[in-house]
């Protein structure tokens, strides 16, 4: 079992905002996601994707090992929350991934990553 913990911040989901071209203000202006029922600010799925990416990674034997990744979003992310992702092999080749902030709640349900076993990768 490989462990990834993530504390998020602002400035996180704001780079990444930029780097994405993803500049929905639900990420990015607390008033507004207020407006729209949210508890605040929240972070991109696909930024969280990409932190359980790592840990999938590291459980493989490395990112070249990877061959395919599904999440399925079951929280939100808000600037504060550290996260724990965990990948744990469950067969030869396939991992179960998932995520759950500081107070327990689940982040990333039903994830699961298939990677290349061995030095064929």
């Amino acid at each position: 079992m490989i462990a990834h913990k993530v504390l998020f911040r602002e400035e996180q989901i704001a780079a990444y905002a930029r780097a994405s071209g993803d500049m929905n203000p639900i990420h990015l202006d607390e008033e507004f996601a207020k407006s729209v029922g949210l508890p605040g600010v929240i972070a991109h799925g696909m930024l969280q994707m990409s932190m359980a990416a790592i840990a999938a990674a590291r459980a493989a034997g490395g990112p070249k090992r990877l061959r395919k990744l599904s999440v399925r979003f079951a929280g939100m992310v808000e600037p504060g929350d550290t996260v724990t992702f965990v990948a744990d092999e469950v067969s030869p080749g396939k991992l179960q991934i998932k995520a759950t902030n500081q107070h327990g709640d689940v982040i990333i349900s039903k994830g699961s990553a298939e990677f290349v076993s061995g030095h064929g990768a």
